[in-house]
């Protein structure tokens, strides 16, 4: 089994500041990409933003200079700093990781259940 848990979503004024984790937990040979994708009501979801196991990192451009991913690859778990926070930054967060369960086995989807981040004007 694997597991990705999120924490730190909450309300906040527009403006403020949240940090988001996932920690990757379970049967883990090794993890590749690790991303935050997100959720509005009555939308798709969409990519917030990528990192790879290098540190190399992709952002949607609604969200460039004021979020910024990370990774710590030991404690298998990803961050998301955001800062400056706008109303139509709310949604739910969902973390994503490719990964590889056994030494053999090829890199696949694993999602977290969400996190709701409420951003209010």
């Amino acid at each position: 089994q694997v597991q990705l848990v999120e924490s730190g979503g909450g309300l906040v004024q527009a403006g403020g500041s949240l940090r988001l984790s996932c920690a990757a937990s379970g049967s883990i040979f090794s993890i590749n990409g690790m991303g935050w994708y997100r959720q509005a009501p009555g939308k798709q979801r969409e990519l917030v933003a990528t990192t790879t196991t290098s540190g190399s990192t992709n952002y949607a451009d609604s969200v460039k200079g004021r979020f910024t991913i990370s990774r710590d690859n030991a404690k298998n778990t990803v961050y998301l700093q955001m800062n400056i926070l706008k109303p139509e930054d709310t949604a739910v967060y969902y973390c994503n990781a490719n990964l590889r369960r056994y030494r053999w086995s090829v890199g696949m989807d694993y999602w977290g259940k969400g996190t709701l981040v409420t951003v209010s004007s």
